[in-house]
């Protein structure tokens, strides 16, 4: 079969598995084991081993159904593979109560190493260690997790038993080609070459499909001679992976169903071997006397012997059944330089298998490979690099070929070749371990020097309080005392150290990613899709708010909006409100110098009355909201007008004769006086009739705002040294709530101005604007600059801001003809749609399509100013009829943006009057309030009136008398 055949089969064997295992954890149709056993060296391990479990249980990732158990080895003793999978038949039967074995189906997965050829691997497993890819959920895979998909479909296959496998094996196969339905042991394999199978067990099978010999790390000739090798060139692998019928896993027990027993066959001087120990006398070929003089995994002794002779009784009438799987793979995590070599160049032999160098991660180079790791651009990492569940800081040089894990490197020149494992001891100090990658622990020496002792043995590795000492220490070949060997450090570790650490690291990668692509403003449905289809977990929310908290300014609301998609229903006007809390308290800062308490302030004047026009926004909507206008300034075209002759807009500040505040709104017919301060510094209610009045008291001095530093100080206090009390009262005349005219942001202005007259007090007309627009962040209704310039600066005005938090504001007045003044004036018309324009989420989607990078609201933005531009240079060239057909353009970019800006009604008047129109355009905000329109030339106004007249009746919808205030 072709290797592309092969990789298409075993890929789909892999999606049929992994099908099989997402049904295993809500509705299982089959049946699944009932016990998965993992056997560990030590109950530190064990630990370690057990939250891996518990976390992934809690996480709805393994089925609920299914006895997940981990087993140290008995009093922490090396009893062996053998030894230990005795001691599992005994915790089935005395401690989880199983009156027989047969019948059930269980795992048992062998992971009590000691991982001497991968000591970065000792203390957490190598079981729970990476593989290089995400899994469709969006976890980083390890071999547990690959075990559990692959081996999901098998407990149909068989009748009953245990399937026993190595932890430190990855078998890529195809599950329903198991059957094993008789009584005995049957011993999966995997076709493999010669070179392989050196290093590993070969089965020797006969005719009738059953193994006749065993031959364990043996070379080549000896393969030949013993016909391991086929026809084909290939020997039957053993992976590892055996079962044992529930008989004789039964008839196993029975050897150790006392006390007395169970101690003879499992302790620490026997140390059984299950492949040595349990296989060979299931072979055809098998003897007593071979049998006896197999190579133990401990020692030779008379209780080894004597447990031998019994073993031999009870297995040897077995038969060994031989299940060849194919097409199949077999990846050892056996040593170091294995590892490395996978991580680096093997994954692209399993690409099909979607693994990837780069496993949640921050970078994405193809030079070297990481895996839950962060790494700081400024870095420079050597070719062939593996680096895991490390964080990467700056000013560090990695060299060729090295391992880097668990640790955090900062300063430091790491040299080729190199591995270097960090490790928090039990007491709370930190040891990091460093050897190279060729290096074999069992031999005795370190980068080809000798040693004394083997490496596995040889206090060679410093501790140290921090992290940052003991690489310093490790790299400078620092090793006075204290130093650990690989086995004493192993020993010491902190292993729930191991997994926080690992957990901390993942947050901060995926929140680092999210920023990264914050910052490269990809849109939020593609920089989100992973946080999307995965979901995500409460820790990673925290993590982004914490990241959230010390971002820059841009990238700090965008986490904020971002999370908006992320958190639960019941939190997301929370996270809302904490994004426009963001803009409005970065604005309020960068004008601290000009919104501060001012206890220089007195009354000058008994009265003062302040009148105000409108303004009509012709180009440029939008583009002067925050952040937009913070991060890349506004154009905006805009005029002041006056209504039917009038200014409608009035404040009114007089000295009034009680000690007290009064407020009053006229339009809300609303009138209220305080005597107590906190209750006029409190203005982000929206139901709140006063909201512009408090936030004009505080923008102007003269009171404190919330959170001032003396909060002793009392109204009456404030009032006395201000000369009295006084009363404050806004009026809009005659124009009807939701306008689209710029109503509230031009009566704070004018409260401003009122404010200034009435207290004796001089500002620019530059903090003028600046301060209206930090009273609409205090207002939290997050506005632009454009109304309060359209209504306090007269004529028509092309306004421009700079990008800054402090926005810096001009303007200039287009130079217009009279001729084009008059046309104007016969040609422009305001038309009130009978209908108020609804309130409605529209700042918070405007600017949430903003801070998402909408391509379409980007673009639109960057048009409507272009549009603008075009606007002015219309006008200045005496060409209405262009700046009419440029606001026809405006209003369908404006669409784009806010579909909402027009609605059903909207649209049908502009399509019953549209024979005699030249340009149209909404107000504001549109969806209701007033429409622009620019009629055709000879069409008048008193026309489009009796035309409105004919289709709406006496609905409210018609002409308004306005003009320019020049």
């Amino acid at each position: 079969m072709e290797r592309s055949h092969i990789d298409l089969f075993l890929r789909q064997s892999w999606l049929d598995a992994w099908d099989s295992y997402k049904q295993s954890l809500t509705h299982p149709r089959t049946r699944l084991w009932d016990y998965v056993i993992i056997t560990a060296a030590n109950k530190e391990q064990a630990q370690v081993y057990q939250r891996h479990i518990d976390s992934r249980l809690e996480a709805g990732v393994l089925p609920k159904s299914v006895k997940f158990i981990v087993i140290p080895d008995p009093k922490d003793k090396r009893v062996g593979s053998g030894g230990a999978t005795l001691n599992v038949l005994r915790y089935l039967k005395k401690v989880e109560g199983c009156n027989t074995l047969t019948g059930l189906h269980i795992l048992c997965i062998h992971s009590g190493g000691d991982s001497k050829r991968i000591p970065q691997c000792s203390a957490s497993g190598k079981l729970f260690s990476p593989v290089p890819r995400m899994l469709p959920d969006g976890r980083r895979s390890t071999l547990f997790d690959e075990l559990m998909i692959w081996l999901t479909p098998v407990p149909p296959r068989i009748a009953d038993g245990m399937l026993v496998c190595s932890g430190d094996a990855l078998l890529l196969f195809n599950p329903l080609q198991i059957d094993f339905f008789g009584d005995g042991a049957a011993a999966i394999s995997f076709k493999q070459t010669p070179e392989v199978g050196e290093h590993h067990g070969v089965y020797v099978c006969d005719e009738d499909g059953y193994v006749k010999n065993f031959l364990h790390k043996q070379e080549k000739s000896i393969l030949h001679n013993n016909g391991a090798i086929d026809k084909r060139g290939k020997v039957d692998l053993d992976t590892g992976a055996v079962i044992f019928s529930g008989s004789m896993i039964e008839e196993l027990y029975s050897l150790i169903d006392t006390e007395s027993s169970y101690n003879k066959y499992v302790n620490e001087d026997v140390r059984l071997s299950f492949y040595a120990d349990f296989l060979f006398p299931l072979t055809n070929d098998a003897t007593l006397e071979d049998y006896l003089g197999k190579e133990p995994e401990g020692s030779f002794s008379d209780e080894l012997t004597e447990c031998r002779k019994t073993l031999w009784q009870v297995l040897s009438k077995y038969s060994l059944k031989l299940l060849r799987l194919a097409p199949s793979s077999f990846i050892h995590f056996g040593t170091t330089r294995e590892l490395l070599d996978l991580m680096v160049t093997g994954v692209s032999e399993y690409h099909w298998l979607d693994w990837s160098r780069n496993v949640l991660s921050n970078v994405t180079d193809k030079r070297y490979a990481t895996s839950n790791s962060f790494i700081e651009p400024s870095a420079e990492i050597g070719d062939g690099c593996y680096i895991e569940d490390s964080l990467i800081g700056t000013d560090v040089t990695i060299g060729r070929g090295c391992i880097i894990s668990c640790c955090t490197l900062n300063n430091v020149n790491v040299p080729d070749g190199t591995v270097l494992h960090a490790l928090k001891l039990d007491d709370g100090r930190f040891c990091v371990r460093k050897y190279g990658v060729s290096d074999n622990p069992k031999e005795k020496s370190r980068f080809g020097k000798p040693l004394k002792k083997p490496l596995w043995d040889a206090d060679l590795h410093p501790v140290r309080n921090t992290m940052e000492e003991a690489v310093c220490a490790a790299l400078s070949d620092d090793i006075h005392e204290p130093c650990l060997s690989l086995k004493e450090s192993f020993s010491r570790a902190d292993t729930s150290a191991i997994t926080a650490w690992q957990t901390s690291l993942y947050f901060k990668i995926r929140s680092e990613k999210l920023l990264s692509l914050i910052k490269q403003r990809v849109p939020a449905s593609e920089a989100l899709k992973e946080f999307l289809l995965h979901g995500v977990s409460k820790a990673v929310i925290n993590s982004l708010l914490e990241t959230a908290s010390e971002a820059e300014f841009s990238d700090k609301i965008r986490i904020y909006h971002y999370l908006t998609f992320l958190v639960s229903e019941a939190d997301k006007d929370d996270m809302h409100k904490e994004c426009f809390s963001a803009i409005g308290r970065a604005m309020l800062d960068a004008s601290a110098d000009d919104i501060f308490y001012n206890e220089n302030l007195r009354i000058n004047k008994d009265r003062v009355v302040i009148n105000m026009p409108l303004r009509v926004n012709f180009g440029g909507d939008w583009s002067d909201t925050p952040p937009h206008c913070l991060e890349n300034g506004g154009v905006v075209l805009n005029a002041a007008f006056t209504i039917n002759g009038s200014l409608p807009v009035e404040v009114i500040f007089e000295r009034c004769d009680e000690d007290v505040v009064t407020l009053a709104s006229i339009d809300e017919g609303s009138c209220q006086s305080f005597n107590q301060l906190f209750d006029l510094q409190c203005c982000d209610d929206p139901f709140d009739s006063f909201t512009i009045h408090k936030a004009v008291l505080m923008s102007c001095g003269i009171i404190p705002q919330s959170g001032y530093e003396d909060s002793s100080i009392m109204l009456r206090d404030i009032l006395n040294r201000l000369g009295g009390g006084f009363k404050l009262s806004t009026h809009v005349k005659g124009i009807p709530k939701g306008s689209g005219l710029g109503t509230s942001s031009i009566l704070a202005g004018a409260c401003v101005k009122a404010a200034l007259d009435f207290f004796d007090t001089e500002i620019t007309e530059q903090a003028l604007f600046n301060r209206v627009l930090c009273i609409e962040q205090m207002m939290t209704t997050g506005g632009g600059w454009q109304d309060q310039v359209g209504g306090l600066v007269p004529g028509m005005k092309m306004v421009r801001s700079t990008p800054g938090l402090k926005q810096f504001v001009t303007y200039e007045q287009p130079k217009i003809s009279e001729r084009t003044y008059k046309e104007l004036e016969e040609r422009y018309c305001l038309v009130y749609t009978g209908q108020r324009r609804l309130a409605r989420n529209l700042l918070r989607e405007i600017v949430g399509s903003y801070l998402e990078s909408k391509p379409d609201a980007l673009f639109a933005l960057v048009e409507l100013q272009k549009v603008t531009e075009l606007m002015k240079v219309a006008l200045e060239a005496d060409d209405v009829d262009s700046f009419a057909r440029l606001l026809n353009e405006h209003l369908e970019l404006v669409k784009t943006l806010d579909s909402g800006s027009t609605n059903t009604c909207i649209d049908q008047l502009f399509l019953s009057i549209d024979d005699l129109l030249d340009g149209r355009k909404t107000c504001g905000a549109g969806g209701g309030g007033f429409v622009q329109v620019v009629l055709k030339k000879g069409v008048t106004k008193e026309m489009l009136r009796e035309r409105l007249g004919e289709v709406f009746g006496d609905c409210g919808v018609d002409v308004w008398e306005c003009s320019i205030l020049r």
